[in-house]
């Protein structure tokens, strides 16, 4: 014997089948995208990246420097790396397998942990607290680390420490070091509270890029160590993202789900079929620049139409070369002559020249613009 459907829940399953679906995707998206995090889930310190939290720009300026700069995911790969003329950065040290974590810092000449979290203070930096949190912005260097006193103020922030006999820079607003830095053997090892300093989108503000050049300068060679989840060296104690995750985020999460889905099966009912609605004309997007175009020629207006050619070609080059949107004319122009090999001088000459006098000189703007797009986004 069968059931009969009525109408009604036929009518809701229609309306709300697409919005159900498309949670499912949001859903299924975002299981991924943890998942790929869970990997690495330091991802915003990668030396190979262009975006604001990466690296490439500091990896790029200690290679132009000398220093052989080695990027490594697992223990033994960070093992075979190191020695006693490297400096070890290690940006996920949580993730680290602890027993052979040890061993190899006390290889390294130099030792650098970027936001150590309370497993690392426990297992290898027992000496070490956490002292509070502050957030990120400029902050005075306040000891005697001759990185910090030459690097002057930087951007920093974030988790605080506190040692004793250790020299404890930048202090935060609960009174920790957002540096600190231990002696240890031979060398040194340096907890920073935050990323911010080395990351693309900070490095030309204040003396951050002069902190990370000697922080992970100082020796030939630089081991860039980015752990994953995925070492086998931590099958023993093998931690996915989700263990990270506080245990209440689950149940709100839940609950957030049940309400969505509610929330649709609601509104799906009052939800009509998309109407269409015939417009009497359609503009190119071609026509609408040409007007834009045939209206400054008409008004003589070549200087304002150039500048808006050069601010259009800074906002893409910002952000080809992973600056802020608001750096400074300076720090645009040493990066685009940096990655173009151009002379300074010129490529300030392109973007931050005089107004064109008159529509031939806008013609040889443009194209002198796009050759320095061109030229920059090559990898």
């Amino acid at each position: 014997m069968s059931t009969a459907v009525s109408p009604d829940l036929r009518r809701i399953w229609r309306g709300a089948r697409i919005p159900l679906a498309l949670l499912a995707l949001i859903f299924i998206a975002g299981a991924l995208l943890l998942l790929g995090r869970g990997e690495q889930a330091h991802g915003d310190l990668e030396p190979g990246s262009y975006e604001p939290g990466g690296a490439h720009a500091l990896a790029k300026l200690l290679k132009n420097q000398g220093v052989d700069v080695r990027t490594v995911h697992t223990i033994a790969e960070a093992d075979a790396e190191i020695g006693e003329d490297a400096t070890l950065l290690v940006t996920a040290p949580d993730l680290a397998p602890a027993k052979r974590f040890d061993a190899l810092r006390e290889r390294a000449a130099d030792v650098v942990l970027v936001t150590p979290g309370e497993r690392t203070l426990h297992d290898s930096l027992p000496l070490v607290r956490q002292a509070g949190r502050s957030d990120v912005g400029t902050l005075p260097p306040q000891c005697t680390v001759a990185a910090a006193v030459a690097a002057g103020e930087v951007t920093l922030g974030g988790i605080g420490y506190a040692s004793p006999g250790a020299r404890s820079c930048y202090p935060g607003e609960d009174g920790g070091g957002t540096l600190l830095q231990l002696a240890d053997g031979g060398g040194t090892t340096t907890l920073l509270g935050s990323p911010a300093p080395l990351t693309n989108a900070r490095l030309a503000e204040q003396g951050n890029a002069a902190l990370g050049l000697r922080l992970l300068g100082a020796h030939p060679k630089l081991v860039w160590y980015l752990p994953t989840t995925s070492d086998p060296a931590l099958d023993g104690s093998r931690r996915s993202i989700f263990d990270l995750i506080p245990d209440g985020w689950y149940f709100g999460a839940a609950q957030a789900f049940v309400a969505v889905a509610l929330l649709a099966l609601w509104r799906a009912r009052r939800l009509g079929p998309v109407v269409t609605e015939p417009l009497p004309i359609v503009v190119r997007a071609a026509e609408t620049a040409e007007g834009r175009a045939r209206l400054y020629r008409r008004a003589k207006a070549a200087g304002h139409a150039g500048e808006t050619l050069r601010e259009a070609a800074r906002g893409r080059l910002r952000t080809a070369l992973g600056l802020p949107r608001d750096a400074d004319p300076a720090a645009l122009v040493e990066s685009v002559s940096t990655r173009t090999g151009r002379a300074a001088q010129d490529v300030g000459a392109v973007l931050y020249g005089p107004p064109v006098p008159d529509d031939p000189a806008l013609v040889r703007l443009a194209g002198e613009l796009d050759h320095v797009e061109r030229e920059a986004g090559r990898t």
